[in-house]
């Protein structure tokens, strides 16, 4: 007669208890990032509220204690599109989009070609380029002045527009042969095989991977054409020619300021920039970051 035998038991270990104690220091970390994020953001974006509720004050309630104004004027922002500022922001568009194209139109064929190419005096080149960033538009107004002068081109958006390009080529240069570096020959090589050409391999495989890199010069080089104000000044005399920046520099008077239609002038000149980099801010960082991890 078969004797059955119990199944032998198996004793699992005991679990051991979850740490809870570990979370709590990442949550922490967290919460105290978060929060320092919170407050870098405030710092920042605190003249920029001031501005707003300065531009829809009145010019009585100017030096009210009161931090919110207690009569809110929205004509003065209309005012804007009436006292004929709207053709100089019409300029100010002309001058960054003409100098964006003009960089890009440059800096994108030598920042490949001295990516693909060790040339003799390829180190001499980005050095020398690197170089010309150190100079300031303000130290040379006045030779610059008088070399537009010679050709006739003072009071000119073409001037502006060939000052900011030449300003910005360096910058431009810099962050597009850094991404076109980081972009894997093999890949042109694979498009050759495929029967491409250099042109058709660049505009096909190349560009398109290094449009984060495309995309960070154009909006740098932008909003520093947007935002210069001592070469317009100096270059252009007719108020019809003259950008954005140096025109709302005429509610400053010799005896009086003309604070919120100032501010109400200035709000609207930073809306159109900051829509453009809330737009392609994904691609300006992974332009910023391109070359740094090999």
């Amino acid at each position: 007669m078969a004797v059955r035998t119990a199944p032998a038991t198996t004793t699992r270990p005991h679990a051991k208890p979850r740490r809870t104690g570990s979370r709590r220091p990442a949550r922490l970390k967290t919460v105290i990032i978060a929060a320092t994020a919170y407050v870098i953001s405030f710092v920042f974006l605190f003249p920029y509220v001031v501005m707003l509720l300065t531009s829809l004050r009145s010019q009585d309630s100017l030096r009210e204690v009161s931090f919110f104004p207690k009569q809110w004027i929205w004509s003065n922002l209309a005012n804007f599109w009436t006292s004929g500022l709207a053709g100089n922001l019409v300029v100010t568009l002309k001058v960054a989009a003409g100098s964006t194209v003009l960089v890009l139109l440059v800096a994108l064929p030598a920042a490949y070609y001295s990516a693909r190419h060790n040339f003799r005096g390829r180190t001499a080149f980005l050095i020398l380029v690197l170089i010309t960033q150190m100079f300031q538009p303000t130290a040379m107004l006045v030779g610059i002045y008088r070399e537009f002068y010679q050709f006739g081109l003072v009071d000119s958006i073409w001037s502006l527009i060939l000052v900011n390009g030449g300003f910005n080529l360096a910058f431009a240069v810099w962050i597009l042969n850094a991404y076109f570096a980081s972009i894997p020959r093999e890949l042109e090589e694979a498009a050759f095989i495929d029967g491409n050409g250099r042109f058709g391999a660049l505009f096909r495989i190349t560009l398109p991977l290094a449009l984060p890199g495309v995309i960070t010069a154009l909006i740098f080089t932008f909003i520093a054409a947007w935002n210069e104000f001592v070469v317009a000044l100096t270059l252009t005399t007719t108020p019809a020619n003259q950008p954005l920046t140096v025109a709302l520099n005429s509610f400053i008077g010799q005896y009086q300021v003309d604070w919120q239609n100032l501010f109400a002038g200035s709000v609207i000149a930073t809306i159109p920039v900051i829509i453009l980099f809330a737009l392609i801010e994904r691609k300006v960082v992974g332009g910023l970051t391109a070359g740094s991890i090999k």
